[in-house]
């Protein structure tokens, strides 16, 4: 149970736009760093062996957010939370923009992880503010601004470095995270939990739901597949559109990126489709949609404009199968309780990362290895294997039905 201010009703369509909008300029921050490795390790002085720290540090201090810092949204007042996030997220930003030091700048990239998990306290929030008969398209419409400040993170970093310096990227996302604190005060309502635990023991609750919540469970493992095949498929994709194949400069490449952020269009399709009870068989249409994002290209012929508009449909196919998957994933998560919420979220979130990771570093071994077509098998085996999952929960529900209600 919760107490709140806001009147009584349904979420307003422009605090849902807000929390959307809100959503994307958060998680940004984590992915301005993935093509900008390059001019900030030379700018600090890190070695080429080292620089990938910039974008591990950020993941970590992200999955550290997720288990630690979340859960407090069950715990404390979320609008505060939030707002206390979001200035140390840009007060991180800031000194990130400035310093000449490797040091510092890890330093920065591990707080603006930690504080980036604001965006995961805010969806949260969307659901408690919606009612129960529009929660998946509430969640649907803010995860898709989720998604899209994901997808236009790199191709607007590439951009903006190229026309000014990286120092711009990270100075204007601080100034636009700070504004987007004070907006955020001043037009959510409060939401007070009523949850009384300590913060030990909220935490060590969070096993006790992975351990004896099966749905979170599930989702977790389709959702770790989805996010695995789309790391993967980020990670390797550049690469090869920057090769002999394609030959794309950076802003190709941006452009490119820009592209896929189509996909976004499932969200809120996805969230109506749960709040008519289609969750299941909605499921398996976005694990389907994460195998033909891969079967595509591995179909492509010999053209190079028919393989590249092949690339750019699966990028959009793609994009669509893991925000639709994320929004089922929330909307049914959403639905076991308001006073678990933000801790179910976080363990999602983390259990998912996690699978985001694995499936970056194996695509990019694979590619190293074995070429092109190998990661994309690789990347096609995650969805796959998720649907062979989904199949046993299918026919665990048919079995269910037939013993409840018998054939006559």
């Amino acid at each position: 149970m919760t107490t709140t201010t806001h009147p009584a009703g349904d979420i307003s369509p422009g605090t849902t736009r807000l929390l959307a909008i809100a959503a994307g300029v958060i998680v940004a921050s984590l992915y301005y760093a993935q093509t900008l490795v390059g001019p900030i390790s030379r700018a600090t002085g890190l070695s080429l062996d080292a620089a990938g720290l910039i974008v591990t540090l950020t993941q970590v201090g992200y999955a550290l957010g997720l288990l630690f810092i979340v859960p407090l949204g069950d715990l404390l007042e979320n609008r505060k939370l939030v707002f206390v996030l979001l200035l140390a997220t840009s007060v991180m930003l800031l000194l990130a923009a400035f310093t000449g030091s490797a040091a510092l700048f890890l330093a920065t990239s591990l707080g603006i992880g930690l504080g980036s998990v604001a965006a995961q306290v805010l969806v949260p929030f969307a659901a408690h503010l919606s009612r129960e008969e529009t929660r998946g398209q509430t969640v649907g419409k803010v995860v898709s601004g989720l998604l899209i400040g994901i997808m236009l993170a790199r191709p607007l970093a590439s951009l903006v470095a190229d026309h000014f310096s990286w120092h711009a990227v990270y100075g204007g996302a601080a100034l636009a995270v700070a504004l987007l604190a004070f907006v955020l005060r001043a037009r959510l309502p409060q939401r007070v939990p009523q949850a009384s635990l300590p913060y030990g023991r909220l935490i060590g609750s969070m096993w006790q739901l992975l351990r004896t919540t099966p749905l979170l469970r599930r989702r977790a493992v389709y959702h770790a597949a989805m996010f695995a095949s789309f790391s993967l498929f980020w990670t390797v994709t550049p690469l090869v559109l920057a090769g002999p194949g394609f030959q794309l400069s950076q802003t190709g490449i941006a452009i490119f990126a820009l592209v896929g952020v189509a996909g976004a269009v499932a969200s809120p399709i996805a969230g109506r489709l749960a709040d008519r009870g289609h969750t299941l068989y909605a499921t398996a249409g976005a694990l389907l949609l994460g195998v033909a994002g891969f079967a595509l290209p591995l179909a492509a012929p010999g053209s190079h404009e028919v393989a590249l508009a092949l690339l750019v449909l699966a990028s959009i196919v793609l994009d669509m199968g893991v925000a639709a998957n994320l929004v089922l994933s929330q909307r049914a998560l959403f639905a076991l309780g308001a006073e678990v919420r933000s801790r179910l979220n976080g363990i999602f979130f983390a259990l998912f990362f996690a699978g985001g990771a694995i499936g970056s570093a194996l695509g990019a071994w694979m590619f190293a290895r074995h070429g092109w077509n190998a990661a994309l098998l690789t990347g096609l085996a995650f969805p796959a294997a998720a649907l062979a999952w989904w199949i046993g929960e299918w026919t665990g529900q048919r079995i269910t039905r037939n013993v409840q209600v018998p054939l006559r």
